[in-house]
């Protein structure tokens, strides 16, 4: 079975941030579907051994020769269809906290995730976006918020952006952003509690949705935000 009809066969897929919640799902449903070829499983600490369709790798998404490095070794393999980045911060300790008014500002932890949720990505579409294959359907997408910090919004005004740029050579290629929804995960873990009951999603669900989203995409959507059930985010 396959959720990814939209594409050509053998889909040649990266994965960024594979060892987190949401990315290991990612990958784990990608190797199942038949219509996909290789899974590139790339994150700073791989938890993948290179195995079947999985291709396991190391990637720094705030060093940017690791990131050109990653991008030689999958590229190596041939022109790309998907690129999934699903790396992010959210919290980190009490040093970092999702900004919930301009009190709770702190211009280091502020650099420090942007760095992360915005120029990461930004960066990584630099080095991959050249790869993509052309004359067919290629999505690039990056997970962001439908409300959230400076560095969600830093990051879907990039993917608009970037998608005017690469619609130049890649017609036929969208790049979007995708809202997970809430998910049970390390993440999301402090913030649950004001989750409104059904509207925590398992990792799998999160993963099923987006990946039938990522399938009904079009160029008449590049630059878009996209949440798990489809519909359009404003930003």
């Amino acid at each position: 079975m396959s959720v990814l009809n939209s594409f050509p066969k053998t889909l040649n897929v990266v994965v960024i941030g594979a060892s987190g919640g949401i990315g290991s799902e990612f990958v784990r449903q990608l190797d199942d579907d038949e219509r996909v070829a290789h899974v590139h499983a790339l994150a700073r600490n791989p938890a993948y051994e290179s195995s079947g369709k999985i291709v396991s790798g190391r990637i720094d998404i705030c060093d940017e020769d690791s990131i050109n490095a990653a991008a030689a070794a999958v590229t190596a393999s041939g022109k790309l269809d998907l690129v999934i980045v699903a790396s992010g911060i959210l919290h980190g300790g009490e040093a970092i906290q999702p900004e919930k008014s301009l009190r709770d500002i702190d211009s280091r932890a502020m650099m420090d995730v942007i760095k992360i949720n915005a120029v990461g990505p930004a960066l990584v579409a630099k080095a991959f976006l050249p790869h993509m294959r052309r004359g067919t359907k290629s999505v690039f997408a990056a997970l962001s918020a439908r409300v959230g910090s400076s560095s969600k919004a830093a990051l879907n005004m990039i993917l608009k952006t970037l998608s005017i740029e690469h619609a130049r050579r890649f017609p036929e290629s969208v790049v979007a952003g995708l809202h997970p929804g809430t998910v049970d995960t390390q993440l999301s873990a402090p913030f649950q509690r004001r989750v409104p009951e059904g509207k925590l999603f398992t990792t799998s669900k999160s993963v099923q949705c987006m990946l039938s989203v990522i399938d009904s995409l079009s160029p008449a959507g590049s630059g878009s935000v996209f949440a798990w059930d489809g519909s359009p985010i404003e930003h």
